[in-house]
């Protein structure tokens, strides 16, 4: 696969469709096992949260660059601030709020950044895991 060609859809509550289009396209660029479970785990995530806390509208994108598979989820919405991927595990009995902690402990990178009036979460793992890292 070319580094320039990407993946793009619209946000919708077919989930399992969309784990799919990325399962296969991180199948394509050969991120497999955990390190592709992990990620698909973490975009999944964001999705929901767009789903639960945004206005159901948005997109995922995914390409690859030489080192890395990236994942970005926009919401439409705009309501995640930069300032919530510093997030810390819930407390004990907490039933929500690990999402966005989630995200941060699958994933290689995690951050937010808001422009024109749209949150937009990118998740990137590398396609070579670091010997030792982990």
């Amino acid at each position: 696969m070319h580094t320039d060609q990407r993946g793009h859809w619209p946000i919708s509550t077919d989930l399992i469709g969309l784990r799919r289009h990325l399962q296969r396209y991180m199948s394509q660029v050969g991120l497999a096992g955990t390190r592709r479970d992990d990620l698909l785990l973490a975009a999944n995530e964001a999705v929901i949260n767009v789903l639960e806390h945004g206005d159901a509208a948005g997109s995922v994108s995914v390409w690859r660059d030489e080192e890395d598979l990236v994942v970005d989820v926009v919401d439409d919405a705009g309501r995640l601030a930069p300032d919530q991927a510093d997030r810390r595990r819930p407390g004990p009995g907490a039933v929500r709020g690990f999402g966005l902690w989630l995200m941060g402990r699958l994933c290689d990178e995690f951050t937010i950044c808001q422009s024109d009036g749209r949150s937009h979460v990118r998740l990137r793992m590398h396609l070579h895991a670091t010997p030792g890292a982990g």
